[in-house]
């Protein structure tokens, strides 16, 4: 039962952060206003892609916690990426600081393979749920930075 908490506590801690990011954004997405490029998905995408890597990434934190594998530095940087990650929907849809959300989210691509580099060690499944996560901030970044270029 125990372990179960664990699971639940670490897939909820990101699932609410990405909630509560989600609510306070909400009146300031102006992405279907936006001109885009050939690749973007449609909007209702996001939050269907967020709360898969969000579970993903608790799932993967849960495992490394009930393998009693956490340590100050894996705490670190996982907390560390989750507070990049909240940060970049605000400065990119409320403040609309289009080129700083491309270099804010460039730093978030390199904590997540830090981090995934960090998991795998501990415990490789753990760290490859990560993949997902790194594979869609990297598309991410494509798109930030394609926005910031055709909206300027």
């Amino acid at each position: 039962m125990e372990k179960l908490k664990i699971y639940v506590k670490s897939i909820l801690i990101p699932v609410i952060v990405g909630g509560i990011v989600g609510i306070m954004i909400s009146k300031f997405i102006d992405y279907d206003s936006l001109i885009k490029p050939y690749l973007a998905p449609p909007s209702i995408l996001f939050p269907i892609m967020w709360t898969i890597l969000y579970i993903l990434m608790g799932v993967s934190y849960a495992i490394l916690k009930n393998q009693s594998l956490i340590d100050s530095e894996i705490k670190w940087i996982y907390y560390l990426q989750l507070f990049v990650n909240a940060m970049w929907s605000i400065i990119f849809f409320v403040w609309k600081w289009r080129f700083f959300a491309f270099l804010w989210i460039i730093l978030l691509d390199i904590l997540v393979i830090i981090m995934i580099m960090k998991f795998y060690k501990k415990n490789k499944a753990s760290g490859l749920f990560q993949i997902p996560y790194l594979l869609w901030t990297l598309f991410a970044s494509y798109l930030n930075l394609s926005i910031y270029l055709l909206n300027k």
